[in-house]
């Protein structure tokens, strides 16, 4: 399905998005996703630039709203000044995706401890600082989506990758938890938990070890950035409205 076909099926009409860790990747695809939706958007990244130079590109592609904004999600005080750029500039929020994230892999004799807390800062740690910091918005209204993208890695584990494997299985926990918290007031929570996708971290890997990891994937193939988007596109909008409180993976069978 391309993006016009998605615009035609799915609607986020007006709706205020922030997706972390937009200006490339999944969540770039993610983001562009929205837009074709009708969404109105905040494109965050580590740099200004970064984020201004997507904002742009998305805002003229799909002649929406969108507004840039430099974020190091690791900080909390970072995710609170975001979150109010973003109501500055749209007076409301209604839906957070949690993207942002990084990988510091090594095994586990080896892992040094700023690699560990690194991984853990901004791949967990950054979900529960912007989730609190919209909570109050989407309490007010009585309504929020919040879609945190975690990984399969973070169901099945994976050597040489302990501290994003336990991020990732953080962000899980903390899905359900808050789910069962805010369902009562509207505000839904859920998480996909992607397998291995055609990105440019991907790109970096050796033939080899790709063509091992597609052996063991049951469809044979890597996923791609909009096989994840289409399915966050689906859970921010009103189709999804009795789901909460659940990962689902997108993984190509992988975890089966």
């Amino acid at each position: 399905m391309n993006q016009k076909e998605i615009k035609s099926t799915i609607k986020l009409n007006n709706k205020i998005v922030i997706v972390t860790g937009s200006t490339r990747g999944i969540g770039k695809a993610i983001a562009e996703s929205c837009a074709a939706a009708g969404a109105k958007l905040i494109i965050s990244g580590r740099k200004q630039d970064q984020a201004n130079a997507i904002a742009k590109e998305i805002a003229t592609t799909y002649n929406t709203e969108t507004l840039g904004v430099a974020c190091d999600v690791s900080n909390a005080k970072s995710c609170q000044d975001l979150v109010k750029a973003c109501l500055d500039q749209f007076g409301t929020i209604d839906i957070l995706i949690n993207n942002a994230g990084i990988t510091k892999d090594n095994i586990l004799l080896r892992m040094k401890d700023q690699e560990w807390e690194d991984v853990v800062q901004t791949n967990l740690n950054s979900v529960f600082y912007m989730t609190k910091a919209v909570s109050r918005t989407m309490l007010k209204k009585k309504y929020g989506k919040i879609i945190n993208i975690s990984s399969v890695v973070g169901i099945t584990g994976n050597p040489g990758q302990a501290n994003y494997a336990a991020a990732k299985a953080g962000i899980n926990g903390f899905t359900k938890s808050v789910a069962k918290e805010l369902g009562a007031k509207n505000i839904f929570c859920n998480a996909i938990a992607p397998g291995f996708i055609d990105t440019d971290m991907i790109d970096s890997l050796p033939t080899e070890y790709i063509d091992n990891i597609i052996s063991n994937i049951p469809l044979k193939k890597l996923g791609t950035t909009a096989d994840v988007s289409n399915l966050t596109l689906f859970l921010a909008s009103d189709l999804s409205n009795y789901i909460t409180g659940q990962v689902i993976s997108v993984d190509g069978g992988m975890n089966t």
